[in-house]
């Protein structure tokens, strides 16, 4: 048997690289980049955010931030709206209904198998799976703040 850490390291690359292609596949039947459609999945998960907070999130410009955000609107897959306590805030609401009924039957096939692909696991392999998951994402946000801070000077 090969080595464990090298299974698992290369699965999980091969993961990450077969989820972007897939990602990019829906994103563009969609008509949306594949960057643009995980960047809709931030404001999905939070629902809303400042334009600042999703700048701050995805590292983009928020020059970059703004464009992104006229292209969401464009579709209606976001509106905008000025925060009631500071008016130069702008608050960036997910439309929710229309996003789910744009990438939903893109993902049905594809969520349909999964589920019956995990359904196929025992309570025990599952267990195991969550804690991978969950402690390998634990891991990247990790690294993420890392890598997103500056390194201190050398004195």
């Amino acid at each position: 048997m090969s080595d464990p850490i090298t299974i698992i390291r290369k699965l999980t690359q091969r993961y990450a690289y077969t989820s972007i292609q897939m990602h990019e596949a829906v994103a563009r039947r969609a008509g949306l980049s594949g960057t643009d459609h995980k960047y809709l999945g931030f404001l999905m998960e939070k629902g809303t955010m400042t334009a600042g907070e999703l700048a701050v999130l995805t590292g983009l410009t928020t020059g970059a931030v703004t464009g992104l955000i006229d292209r969401f609107e464009k579709k209606k897959l976001v509106s905008r709206h000025f925060a009631e306590n500071d008016r130069r805030k702008v608050i960036i609401k997910a439309n929710t209904d229309n996003i789910m009924a744009l990438l939903q039957p893109l993902y049905a096939d594809f969520r349909s198998r999964s589920e019956k692909l995990t359904a196929s696991f025992s309570e025990e392999e599952v267990t195991v799976i969550e804690r991978y998951f969950s402690q390998a994402i634990d891991l990247m946000n990790d690294a993420i703040k890392q890598l997103n801070n500056p390194k201190p000077e050398n004195k």
